[in-house]
């Protein structure tokens, strides 16, 4: 996305000129009662759960939880790698509970004009699809109550990378796997939902694109909260990539849509799940939002109801 060549460049240079593709019709969540995470369906298991539930102002739990820092995991790419501009921190003021059942995160600005925000990973890296099983990773989210002229820049996301990326800075990207669940950017009324594998530039998953869903509208995303999924089916003859948003499938990856060997360094280890709010950078830039304008709002969180992972098989 952005122009350095440092990795990971994750969701780099999605074009512009992306279709716009009309979702299925929705049921829309009320925006002010919290939802517990939904009961594991019979023959499914629910391996991690997460609803927030606290007073206003605590913390994550830190056994859930990690709090990233600054601007890139130590030794990785400045920038977390995509241009972004903002620094990630704990201060409550960028992360916290609401007091209604919802994580904030929440780009502030300060009088400088520097930007914070936060990045919420998993501690648990080992998220995965039993061999012939499936894996679901699913939020409710409520993105940031912008719009696009006072939501310039405006990333927010809820992703997965493949387990090993964190310790090392995440240099085996594309190859170790990202799942994009959800991205939107510059308060547009859509969101996008990715795989990123193999190598980059080019390779399997047309790199620095990702192999993507294209934009997907969604009038209300913005203003009350919907479910965003991703399984990873392995139980089938060919395995399978799925999106959903509110139980909807959207869009699919087929493991027969590139060699295998990339296929399985991509999805067949565990994942640790990452939810963010970045401001700036390459992806919201192919959109006219590299960075901030005069105009851009901050203090508008995207709110996380609860983050579930269920496995079956």
């Amino acid at each position: 996305m952005s122009d350095t060549t440092a990795l990971p460049n994750r969701r780099r240079a999605l074009s512009a000129v992306a279709v716009l593709a009309l979702a299925a019709p929705i049921a829309l969540v009320s925006g002010a009662a919290a939802q517990a995470a939904p009961p594991a369906p019979d023959g499914w298991q629910t391996v991690f759960a997460d609803d927030f539930d606290g007073p206003a102002g605590e913390g994550v739990d830190g056994n859930n939880w990690i709090l990233q820092q600054g601007h890139g995991y130590p030794g990785g790419a400045s920038n977390w790698g995509t241009g972004e501009i903002q620094s990630m921190t704990s201060d409550p003021a960028n992360v916290s509970k609401d007091g209604a059942g919802h994580l904030a995160i929440t780009p502030q600005r300060d009088g400088a004009g520097n930007w914070t925000s936060a990045r919420v990973e998993s501690a648990r890296t080992d998220f995965a699809a039993p061999a012939g099983g499936v894996m679901r990773i699913e939020a409710s989210l409520k993105l940031p109550d912008v719009n696009e002229q006072n939501g310039t820049a405006y990333w927010p996301a809820f992703w997965a990378l493949g387990d090993n990326a964190r310790s090392n800075g995440a240099a085996n990207w594309p190859s170790i796997g990202e799942l994009d669940i959800m991205e939107a950017i510059n308060a547009r009324n859509s969101h996008f939902g990715t795989l990123h594998c193999g190598v980059a530039p080019g390779g399997p998953c047309n790199e620095f694109n990702g192999l993507g869903s294209g934009e997907r509208s969604c009038d209300g995303c913005r203003t009350a909260f919907h479910t965003y999924a991703v399984e990873l089916d392995r139980s089938g003859a060919v395995e399978q990539l799925r999106w959903y948003r509110d139980g909807e499938q959207y869009y699919t990856v087929n493991a027969d849509q590139m060699d295998a060997q990339s296929w399985a360094n991509a999805v067949h280890h565990g994942f640790f799940v990452i939810m963010n709010v970045s401001i700036g950078g390459g992806f919201p830039g192919a959109f006219g939002g590299a960075v901030p304008n005069d105009a851009t709002e901050p203090g508008k969180p995207m709110l996380v109801d609860y983050v579930a992972v269920y496995t079956r098989g």
